[in-house]
């Protein structure tokens, strides 16, 4: 599962592709570096952030949880990218693993 416990929450690893047709969240897969990650699409272009915030929208509608909740901790630039859910650690990360397997 690209999921696990960190201390103020729930850590996320994605792929993200921007400028695609359609927001959308596909499937989990395991990247060329052997880390298992969810591939995400958004319609937004990777400039002045807009990518990012349209993955932290999509990834908050989906999740059922506020945005202030969501945040990209590493990757902010690159493709992959690690994100924060806010919460208690293990109830945010049992949260994330059932909404996973419904991906």
């Amino acid at each position: 599962m690209p999921v696990r416990r960190g201390a103020a929450g729930a850590f996320l690893d994605i792929r993200l592709t921007p400028g695609a047709a359609q927001n959308r969240i596909e499937e989990i897969f395991m990247d060329g570096d052997g880390r298992v990650r969810l591939k995400v699409k958004v319609t937004a272009i990777p400039e002045k952030g807009k990518a990012n915030e349209a993955l932290v929208k999509l990834l908050a509608k989906s999740l059922k949880c506020g945005k202030g909740r969501i945040e990209v901790a590493a990757g902010k630039l690159d493709r992959n990218k690690t994100v924060l859910v806010l919460g208690d650690p293990a109830e945010t990360e049992i949260d994330i693993k059932k909404w996973l397997e419904t991906v």
